[in-house]
Formats: structure tokens, sequence, C-alpha cells
């Protein structure tokens, strides 16, 4: 018997996981089986905007050309064509993971940068349904995006608005074993602020490690601070470098990764200063070095 890949809280409690074990299970993206065996290691996917096709079954096909493991894949409400809240745009993305046994590794709403979940009425329904969407679709952690016109640095009405709209949509999450991560400029201390503001285990953060950096935080101690909150991760650096060339440390990473526990998705957003196949295929290749893909223990 299988159990979901994404695990409360409680649920951990009421099998006396506490501790390292409940940080493992909490941050792994793999399924524990029969409380015995478990899915260790790391699976590398990339950004469907990053590969030139947002919202298209297309992204897999792109991926299997580069030997990624899957593809975060967007949610496109305001185009009909692709928003996956249709079945049968789900089916398509589904059909073309199968045909090309490209795993669909997580849902985002970059649409929230330039129209603000802060502030646009319509919003609050687009991420109340990707919950049902991740649940079509199989997957467990969505991005929800806070950039541009969706910024929160140094909007206190902003993040509390945002507090109370996650407030009332995390009980479905949690129902759903989803986590809506929080990815935005904030440092980690805010982001904890809102996270336990909204007390869930279905909201957390998406950490995107280049962006941070930027703004001068301490990454590592960050991932370290945010510890179980984490989600899942961009694989990111300097746009005009590979990784493993550029600022960001990935070594340090891992091993901020092993003091939480984090074992799950790496999603490239990575800069191609070799074009898009090339840098891709290096940057996974960099990455695996670092972070094995996934194998099962007893």
């Amino acid at each position: 018997m299988k159990e979901s890949n994404v695990w409360s809280r409680r649920q951990l409690l009421a099998r006396g996981l506490t501790g390292a074990a409940a940080l493992s299970i909490l941050n792994s993206g793999f399924a524990l089986e029969d409380g015995k065996k478990k899915l260790t290691g790391f699976k590398i996917g990339a950004c469907d905007w990053n590969l030139g096709k947002e919202g298209s079954p297309e992204s897999l096909e792109v991926a299997k050309k580069i030997g990624l493991d899957g593809v975060q894949v967007s949610l496109c409400p305001e185009n009909p064509a692709l928003d996956l809240r249709n079945p049968k745009n789900q089916k398509a993305m589904l059909d073309a993971s199968k045909a090309t046994g490209v795993a669909i590794g997580s849902l985002a709403l970059g649409c929230l940068n330039g129209t603000p979940y802060k502030s646009d009425p319509k919003t609050e329904k687009w991420v109340e349904d990707c919950i049902d969407v991740c649940q079509a679709l199989g997957v467990k952690s969505v991005l929800l995006a806070f950039f541009g016109a969706g910024d929160l640095s140094g909007d206190k009405a902003g993040r509390d608005e945002v507090v109370r709209r996650l407030k009332k949509v995390a009980p479905k999450a949690e129902k759903a074993g989803v986590v809506l991560g929080i990815e935005s400029y904030l440092p980690a201390k805010e982001l904890l602020e809102m996270v336990n503001a909204v007390n869930s285990p279905g909201v957390g953060v998406y950490y995107d490690v280049w962006n941070p950096l930027t703004k001068g935080y301490d990454i590592y101690a960050e991932i370290r601070e945010l510890g179980q909150h984490i989600c899942e991760f961009h694989a990111k650096d300097d746009p005009k470098a590979l990784l493993g060339q550029g600022k960001v440390d990935f070594k340090k990473v891992r091993e901020a990764m092993d003091a939480i526990g984090y074992r799950g998705w790496l999603q490239l957003e990575a800069g191609t200063p070799l074009g898009l196949e090339e840098s891709y295929k290096k940057d996974a290749e960099f990455l695996r070095t670092i972070f094995p893909a996934q194998v099962e223990k007893a």
C-alpha cells in the first residue's frame, strides 16, 4: 500500500514519527511504502516557460530531448487553449507525460505576477482550482508567484491579505495533500511569519536559490531557517553562466538540504548562455553530480 507523498504533521505524529524522520518525509516528494521503504534522492526538471512551451504538453517533449526527469507546468487560467482547469487539457498533458516518460513534477501560477493574488478577486478561484488540477495531474507542489505587480516586499497590507486568502484555501490544500508554496523576494523571517500565520501544512515556501541571493540574503542559512516549510526548489544562478560557474554554491545548497531532510524536485529556471538544449543538458549533468537520482532504500 502506498501512502500520499505529502504528509501532514498530524499524520506523522499519529505514526510516531518526529524529528529528522518526520522532516525527511515532509520534504521528500517521494512515497513511503508500508512504513518500511522510502525513495530518496532528487529529480531534475525544468519550468515550462524556460523551455519555451508555457502551459503546453510540448514542454514534455522538449524536456525528453534534454534528458530531464520532469517539467513544472503552468496553469494558464486566462488562456482557454492551455488552461489546465479544463479536463481536455489535463488529458493532453497526462498523455504527453505517458508518451514521453517525462513526469509532471509540479504546478506553477506565474500568472500571479501580473494579476496579483494580494488584490485581484479572480485569483482566489485560480488558487482554489489549482488544487483540483494538482489532484488530476498527480502532483503535490504549487508555485504561487509574488513578483512584478504581485511583489510583497514592503507591503504589509498585501502580505496580510495573502495570509487571509491562504487561510481560507489551506484546508482544501491540506486535505488534498497539496502544498501551496509562496515564492517571493521576502527574506526567510517574513516568509516564516506568513506561513506560521496560516498555520497549515497545506501552505509553505517555494525556494529559488538565486532570487534571494540577489537581495543579499544568506541562502544556505535561509534554507535551514525555512526547513520543512520548503516544498520545492528552483535551480538557478547568474543567467549569463551555466550552473556551477556562477555565484550559487550548489554543494552548500545540498548541505543545507541535507540539514532539513529535503529530497525531491529541483526545477531548472536557469539562463541559457549556450542555447536552451546544450545549456540545460550541461546544467542537469552538473546537478546530478551533487544531487543524485532517486534510489530505493529499505
